[in-house]
């Protein structure tokens, strides 16, 4: 189990790997909106999933995605299966160029915003995981147990805050729209999952 989720785990690791030692590839990678708007740099929406700015910022992600990825490639195949796995890299791919939307309109016209990483990928697969078993508790830093539902509008909360408050150099729009798609893309594949959502939330369950 987990497959797919461990091969992205080692692209994303290896290619970060290799442009901490190459600049230039860093530079050619990451998420430019000037670049992608005016020179028509498209691949650039994709590519800066797999770069990161540092060994923390990149294990910290990888970490988040194995524990979370796996569970989703489950849930995936248990739902929609032997079509499950192209759902989960729809889910994977279309979750880095959403999230990046606001940026690009945002940024457009500035061509000194760069950003880098797959946290929008990862804020989606976690709604994702969130949004098939709700009252799962997810490890706050490792140690606080709290309950996925709680935890996610947390984090939406605080998403939406920081990015509005515009304090530091993290894409919380990323996070924040990240994290939408990936907990509405199973209603999209399969409306009536919402019902189940709904039951499986007011009945203190689990979805498994």
């Amino acid at each position: 189990m987990g497959t797919i989720t461990i091969m992205l785990i080692l692209i994303i690791a290896l290619t970060s790997a290799f442009a901490f030692k190459q600049k230039d590839i860093m530079a050619q990678l990451q998420f430019n909106a000037y670049q992608i708007v005016h020179r028509h740099q498209y691949y650039r929406m994709l590519t800066h999933a797999f770069i990161h700015a540092n060994w923390e910022h990149l294990i910290v992600n990888m970490i988040v995605l194995f524990s979370f990825g796996t569970l989703v490639e489950r849930y995936f195949q248990m739902y929609f299966g032997t079509i499950g796995t192209t759902y989960y890299l729809i889910l994977f791919f279309g979750s880095v160029i959403f999230s990046s939307l606001l940026s690009l309109y945002k940024q457009r016209n500035n061509p000194y915003y760069n950003a880098i990483g797959a946290s929008g990928a990862v804020s989606a697969i976690l709604f994702t995981a969130i949004f098939f078993d709700p009252w799962s508790n997810i490890y706050f830093f490792g140690i606080l147990p709290i309950p996925g539902i709680l935890f996610g509008g947390l984090y939406l909360y605080y998403s939406y805050y920081m990015s509005a408050k515009k304090s530091d150099n993290i894409g919380h729009d990323a996070h924040f729209l990240g994290a939408v798609f990936g907990f509405f893309f199973p209603v999209i594949l399969q409306p009536s999952l919402f019902m189940d959502f709904i039951k499986v939330l007011f009945s203190g369950g689990t979805g498994q």
